[in-house]
């Protein structure tokens, strides 16, 4: 089933943060775009984001969507076990050091972002749009809620006041892991926000907007600095030609 057939946004998502052998990263570029969008979308998936991380040049970020955990295991069988994967998967696990940085995730509920419907996809061999794309990882103790929910209510608005709306909000999806041949992240709890500007120096002068707000900066951001585990994860990330996420 390709993926404008899905019944609205996906419910399950996987953030997929890769590192690559030295200098490989435009090679993998070239092959996903080319092979590993369709043939995925074809089975029932949403390659929703693929990203060159700007702070680190063997690195590749990318984000794939399904209905439900069902639905995944389903469309992870089809595609890992079909003809595709089989002759172009070689080529590209050989440009990669790890896979196996991935967090399992779904959208945080009630919370509207700008890609609810997505756009069309470009073709392969179009160009790289001029945008800058921000993720925040949060990681907070498992089972702890109040984190999202200070992210949510208190940090959100705030940004939405004085800037777009974000791409995503994604919370971890804590239901197990339904295809084992795939590793992903285990006994996490996470809060991700994307974001996207027309460059860096937008995305900046929003970031110090929010954090002036006397209620921004004396209750939510030391509420979230007590609450979390470890600083915040920031990547800085540069959509690829065909990314839906710009």
């Amino acid at each position: 089933m390709p993926s404008n057939d899905l019944p609205g946004p996906p419910a399950v998502i996987e953030l997929r943060q890769y590192t690559l052998r030295p200098g490989r990263r435009e090679e993998l570029v070239d092959l996903f775009e080319r092979e590993f969008v369709e043939s995925q979308e074809d089975v029932g998936m949403r390659v929703l984001g693929q990203f060159r991380e700007l702070d680190d040049p063997d690195r590749f970020v990318w984000l794939r969507g399904f209905p439900d955990m069902t639905a995944r295991r389903r469309g992870l069988t089809d595609f890992y076990g079909g003809p595709v994967w089989a002759r172009h998967g070689p080529r590209a696990n050989d440009t990669m050091v790890d896979s196996d940085d991935v967090l399992l995730l779904r959208p945080a509920p009630g919370v509207r972002v700008a890609t609810d419907s997505p756009p069309v996809r470009p073709p392969v061999g179009a160009p790289a749009l001029d945008r800058f794309v921000s993720a925040t990882v949060w990681s907070f103790p498992p089972g702890q809620h109040e984190g999202v929910a200070m992210i949510r209510d208190g940090l959100l608005p705030a940004l939405r006041e004085s800037g777009p709306a974000p791409l995503a909000f994604l919370i971890t999806e804590q239901a197990p892991n339904t295809f084992p041949g795939l590793p992903v992240r285990v006994g996490e709890n996470v809060a991700v926000l994307l974001f996207s500007y027309p460059d860096e120096s937008v995305h900046r002068r929003h970031l110090d907007e929010v954090a002036a707000r006397s209620h921004v900066r004396d209750a939510i951001l030391p509420g979230l600095a007590r609450l979390q585990t470890t600083a915040p994860g920031r990547l800085r990330l540069a959509p690829t030609g065909r990314s839906l996420l710009t």
